[in-house]
């Protein structure tokens, strides 16, 4: 975010907060930060503080954040879940100047070494809850958003838990079991290279996402990921006894019902 609002003259002055300090180096070293800071500091001194940090470290974050702000700064956090995070900080006397915010748009990388300025072009964003939010501090996301070549959604912290459980979270969870499965079954680290088709790789490709971030959104998404969890072994299990009875004539339908996603996904 930090370079696409760079080279769109939107950002001029960016502070950098981790407790990574060889992140905060390669970021200053790579020209996406300006400055090493500490979190007051960082705050105190920018319009826009942008939180993008695993969801259960933004919800103890965030109401610290929140305490040093003015009515002319905006708080925005990029997290995948938002119910809890808006739970956190719903009676907290700055909560207008916060603004939920999703870029839908994520890779298995992380580090700064890994971002990019064209991460988030036409893919869409969240802004949850708008009408808690102040006025000013919702033109500002909007501004962000139009800068990152984001198109916006509006909806509930609740509907977009609902919906990222169906869109993004099961396909990580999916992705992991199947990465599970193959390292279980085939022993063979060189034939799972070698063999290694593009729908595997793709598939399996969320498998390398990092603990750290996505423990704590299947936690917080818990009710959630479990309701289309359940679904998804219920139509495995459907593949399963098709397979299982040489029912081949359901084997096709079930293969057929879901090419309807070529329809809405084109």
């Amino acid at each position: 975010m930090a370079l696409k609002l760079r080279e769109r003259h939107f950002a001029d002055y960016v502070f950098g907060v981790d407790f990574n300090e060889k992140h905060l180096e390669d970021a200053k070293k790579i020209g996406i930060i300006d400055e090493i800071s500490s979190l007051e500091n960082a705050v105190k001194n920018s319009e826009l503080i942008i939180i993008a940090i695993p969801v259960d470290a933004t919800r103890e974050v965030l109401p610290i954040v929140l305490n040093w702000v003015n009515d002319h700064q905006t708080v925005m956090d990029v997290g995948s879940t938002k119910s809890g995070i808006v739970e956190a900080v719903k009676n907290h006397p700055q909560r207008k100047r916060f603004v939920p915010f999703h870029p839908m748009w994520g890779t298995e990388n992380s580090g700064p070494k890994s971002a990019t300025a064209l991460s988030f072009e036409g893919k869409a964003a969240v802004i949850c809850n708008p009408n808690d939010s102040a006025e000013n501090a919702l033109k500002l996301a909007k501004e962000v958003a139009k800068n990152l070549d984001l198109h916006l959604l509006y909806m509930s912290a609740e509907d977009h838990d609902i919906h990222t459980a169906y869109i993004s979270h099961i396909s990580h969870i999916t992705s992991y079991a199947l990465a599970n499965t193959v390292l279980e079954k085939e022993r063979e680290e060189d034939t799972i290279f070698q063999l290694a088709s593009t729908g595997f790789s793709s598939t399996v490709r969320l498998a390398k996402s990092h603990p750290e971030m996505w423990v704590p959104i299947f936690k917080q998404n818990k009710e959630n990921v479990l309701d289309v969890l359940n679904e998804h072994i219920s139509q495995l299990r459907k593949f399963k006894s098709a397979l299982e009875k040489e029912n081949f004539d359901l084997l096709e339908e079930l293969i057929r019902n879901a090419n309807r996603i070529r329809g809405i996904l084109k």
